[in-house]
């Protein structure tokens, strides 16, 4: 049976699991095989939940895997491109880690909780503030300028780092450092309320993702998905929209690390790939903190 992926999410369970077309999802759960085969062609997911009018050909290395016109429909109802700015839900200020000296600054519906901070991968965070849709957009503008932070980290730069995270503690004293610089700002919006760290702390993800099982690993990550290639591995992590799969290969090989963005597999038909033990998409290097994959 061949299934058309609509990607990964996070959802409410804060677990991820792989999405479909007509709605079904299956659960990632580390340890566990993962193996499809690509087949025919990608097609644009649509916009705004509705599909694509003419079922348009997208190309195998985009992660929106929308065509011009499907995207232009998306980014016209998009908060992230500030063009709605009368929506009445709360909305959360947050700051977000991502390795050592990575940290950036967004807001989020309130009704979502972490859901997005997972979806982004952010190893950890802290709530800053809560308040209306404009009030947050100035506070996030706010603490831009006044920490030095971005609102936006490509995913690049956050799985160059992820294999070589510091631990638990550090991660927490940063956070916490600079909560209390933002806090401590004059100039907050009224209408926003700031959140100290007594409810919520610094939430950490690492457990979740999986990263130690990762240290210090190399390895290679899909480039693009094409008609007849195979994906396969053990599960080792998902972080974001990654997966990272222990890709055994034959006897003689001594295995290595694939790492997938979910994001690549929007738009495509897969059907299961049972005995293929070797990735055969299109990949390139990924180097390895330390001697050695597995």
């Amino acid at each position: 049976m061949e299934w058309r992926s609509a990607g990964l999410s996070w959802g409410d369970s804060g677990r991820p699991v792989l999405v479909w077309e007509r709605g079904d999802v299956s659960s990632l759960v580390v340890g566990r095989p993962v193996g499809f085969r690509v087949v025919g062609r990608r097609e644009c997911v649509g916009a705004r939940g509705n599909p694509c009018p003419v079922a348009a050909a997208v190309p195998g290395r985009g992660t929106q895997a929308r065509c011009a016109e499907c995207a232009r429909l998306d980014r016209a109802h998009s908060v992230a491109a500030d063009t709605i700015a009368d929506d009445p839900r709360t909305y959360r200020v947050y700051l977000a880690w991502f390795g050592v000296g990575m940290v950036k600054v967004g807001i989020t519906r309130e009704e979502r909780g972490p859901a997005r901070l997972l979806e982004q991968g952010a190893v950890a965070f802290v709530w800053l503030g809560r308040g209306p849709l404009m009030a947050a957009r100035r506070a996030e503008e706010l603490l831009r300028v006044a920490l030095g932070v971005p609102d936006r980290i490509s995913y690049a730069r956050k799985r160059a780092v992820r294999a070589s995270l510091p631990g638990v503690e550090e991660r927490r004293r940063e956070l916490e450092r600079l909560h209390g610089f933002a806090l401590a700002l004059g100039g907050w919006p009224e209408s926003l309320e700031r959140l100290d760290l007594g409810e919520h702390g610094v939430v950490d993800h690492g457990a979740v993702f999986g990263v130690e099982r990762i240290a210090g690993l190399g390895g290679v990550a899909v480039t693009e998905l094409v008609d007849g290639g195979v994906v396969t591995g053990s599960l080792l992590a998902v972080a974001g929209p990654d997966l990272y799969l222990g890709d055994m290969g034959d006897i003689s090989d001594t295995g290595r690390l694939v790492v997938l963005d979910s994001r690549l597999l929007r738009g495509w038909r897969l059907e299961g790939a049972r005995g293929v033990v070797r990735t055969t998409v299109p990949v390139r290097e990924v180097p390895a903190v330390q001697s050695g994959l597995f």
